[in-house]
């Protein structure tokens, strides 16, 4: 049986309506068994990195598919339901970057620096008006990736194992998944991993937010030129592709130097336009909402055709 249309739905409906779980959120737990797991398999090479990762990925793809024949159908639904819930964070991206955005443009750049690292791993100690909605617009392009349209992907093609796998790889990203003397070998393998597992998911919110840009205030066939443009100068396969969407449907000019806690990336400039201010966040949110919902229409409807193809009932 295909994944049910109903529960991808019911998922989806449950992190718009709630946002991330506040107590005993899985992906914390699996972030802790995952900590605890390298602290056996740390060497710094590239060989203890697979392991590590083939471990906690195969092992939670290997949960969801076992919680998955428990029971009924209607029980593989509820799993579903639970694991998409746990592993979406639109509404809880979209409300961090709105606070960051009112923040500054009430002009508290100290409390917008407090907020800002809950959205983006650099540096917030030095970030300036533009810079904080720099980095707010970026994390949403990225995170409306990773944690709104790959979940939903992973969903309809893969049931909760799907969702469950998909989120250990996300996860172990951005736990290990980094470019300094620790990491550099060690991560390499959940870095490659996490790049996989979002290359679809990447090219379809580029092009969501190409044909959803007039939500932005944006052009579509302008959106697209500074995708095919701009996207593959990004040094992330995957964030170069959200970005610049992001960055051709605000009119604004993403990217430029960030600075982390032990280095400094100069990144290239994607789009055309001025750098972001407070309205553009929000402008950024609502094409993030945009690009959500159609996904999540587009997979529950695909699940219920698929489910209606297998099975000659509905979902």
């Amino acid at each position: 049986m295909g994944p049910s249309g109903v529960a991808i739905a019911a998922g989806y409906g449950a992190d718009a309506a709630f946002g991330d779980p506040r107590r005993f959120h899985p992906v914390a737990g699996f972030g802790r068994v995952a900590a605890g797991l390298e602290a056996l398999t740390y060497r710094h090479s590239r060989l203890a990195g697979v392991v590590h990762a083939a471990v906690l990925v195969g092992g939670s793809f290997a949960f969801g598919r076992l919680a998955e024949r428990v029971g009924g159908g209607r029980l593989r639904r509820v799993v579903l339901a639970a694991a998409l819930w746990s592993a979406l964070g639109g509404r809880s991206l979209v409300a961090e970057a709105r606070r960051v955005g009112r923040l500054v443009e009430s002009g508290d750049l100290p409390a917008a620096r407090r907020v800002v690292p809950a959205l983006v791993g650099r540096d917030p100690s030095r970030l300036g008006r533009e810079e904080l909605c720099r980095a707010a617009v970026e994390s949403v392009a990225e995170n409306t990736v990773d944690a709104v349209v790959a979940p939903l992907i992973w969903a309809a093609a893969a049931g909760s194992a799907g969702v469950l796998a998909h989120r250990a790889a996300n996860t172990l990203d951005a736990m290990v998944g980094h470019r300094d003397a620790r990491y550099e070998r060690f991560g390499w393998a959940s870095a490659r991993l996490d790049d996989v597992m979002n290359w679809p998911s990447a090219r379809l919110t580029a092009a969501a937010a190409a044909a959803l840009a007039p939500v932005a205030g944006g052009s579509p066939g302008e959106t697209w030129r500074i995708v095919r443009r701009d996207g593959a100068a990004h040094p992330s396969p995957n964030g170069g592709c959200a970005e610049a969407a992001f960055a051709g449907a605000l009119g604004v000019a993403l990217g430029g130097r960030n600075v982390y806690a032990e280095r400094v990336e100069e990144r290239p400039v994607l789009g055309d336009g001025a750098a972001p201010g407070p309205g553009d966040v929000e402008r950024a949110a609502r094409l993030s909402l945009a690009v959500g919902h159609a996904a999540a229409a587009c997979f529950a409807g695909a699940a219920v055709v698929r489910t209606r193809f297998e099975a000659g009932s509905p979902a």
